[in-house]
């Protein structure tokens, strides 16, 4: 009985270390939290941890504006660099109150940004050759993962965000993946990657586009189907010129459209791996409530004309939640998991970076071109 117990004990304890110290109860060890507690003091508890987040978010926008490194990637950082603080456990309410129910608003809230009218104005051909282009992105990303001996989670996380929309597609996608299949740590590196490729597309493809001579056009949509960020696939495109920045807005925008139906995908997928059989339980079939959320809002956006205040206003909202969900994340990773992965995290990124920019350049030259 003692041996059982002991056994247990020390399974237990590297499932602690795993899951970065058991501190947001992912192993349901022990119920802390009272389901008679008022709101009130819910949300009070809370308030530590939406501060630190708060205060590293505000940082992390100051040194974007007036440095010029993505917010997402500056959060990210300091986020690494000062997770000591979150070992305070007053901060875990809010950490988790933003890492979980944040982030799935502010995906929501993405929605807002996309109209249907948008995806149609890309034309059918364009529109099936980027659908092929994220497949061969998400294909890259888990034969990075396959390179370099990670797990296939690894791969769906990289491939996922280089494919759809950066940040954002990593932070849904690993809402379905879960901290049970996939090391924070390993997540944490993946945003450092995908951010660090996207500034450096944002910057290169357009140089690239020039020196092979291709059209604005032909350039709008190299960069609008290549680089993972929003706001650096656009900007991209117009630091090219005015054509190729509309044709680069457009085509970015498609590709957060599928966002949804992406995520939707790998839950169906990861969710008969985990069953090991075809016959899965309603339940296992239907999305999380965030991505029904995302396609709500996008037919409300293509049925209704938002006033421009309140589409600035859920853009606004979206990034700032965004910004705090990746600084909740960063603050719970261990750093020396982190370091303990090394430089072969970053592979699946580059693989489904490299296979995404290919096949988007393919697809120019040969029909746009």
């Amino acid at each position: 009985m003692n041996a059982a117990r002991d056994t247990t004990d020390e399974g237990t304890e590297r499932l602690r270390e795993y899951f970065v110290g058991d501190l947001y109860g992912e192993l349901d060890l022990v119920d802390t939290t009272d389901p008679a507690q008022p709101l009130w003091q819910k949300l009070t508890g809370a308030f530590p941890g939406l501060a630190l987040c708060a205060t590293l978010g505000l940082a992390a926008a100051w040194l974007s504006d007036h440095y010029g490194p993505p917010t997402i990637l500056v959060a990210l950082l300091l986020g690494l660099a000062l997770n000591f603080a979150a070992r305070d456990p007053r901060t875990h309410g809010g950490l988790d109150l933003v890492g979980k129910q944040g982030l799935r608003v502010g995906i929501v809230l993405i929605g807002f940004q996309v109209t249907m009218a948008q995806i149609a104005a890309i034309g059918i051909v364009p529109f099936a050759a980027l659908l092929c282009i994220v497949a061969i992105a998400f294909g890259g990303g888990l034969l990075g993962a396959r390179i370099a001996g990670q797990s296939r989670y690894a791969g769906i996380l990289a491939g996922g965000a280089t494919a759809i929309c950066g940040a954002s597609a990593a932070l849904a996608i690993y809402g379905v993946i879960g901290r049970n299949r996939l090391p924070q740590a390993q997540f944490a590196l993946t945003l450092v990657g995908v951010a660090l490729a996207s500034a450096l597309a944002m910057t290169v493809y357009p140089l690239l586009a020039a020196e092979l001579g291709l059209s604005d056009r032909a350039a709008g949509f190299l960069i609008g189907a290549s680089v993972h960020d929003v706001a650096q696939a656009i900007g991209g495109g117009y630091s090219y010129s005015e054509v190729a920045g509309a044709e680069a807005t457009i085509v970015k925008l498609a590709r957060v459209a599928l966002l949804a139906p992406a995520v939707l995908l790998i839950s169906l997928w990861i969710g008969q791996a985990r069953s090991g059989a075809k016959g899965s339980k309603l339940g296992n079939l239907l999305p999380p409530w965030f991505v029904t959320g995302f396609v709500l809002a996008v037919i409300f956006n293509s049925m209704v004309a938002l006033p421009q205040p309140v589409t600035a206003t859920s853009k606004a909202v979206a990034s700032a939640l965004l910004v705090l969900a990746v600084t909740a994340t960063a603050l719970r990773s261990r750093t020396d998991l982190i370091l303990e992965l090394g430089w072969k995290a970053f592979i699946p990124v580059l693989g489904a970076t490299l296979a995404s920019f290919i096949s988007a350049l393919a697809f120019v030259v040969l029909v746009i071109d």
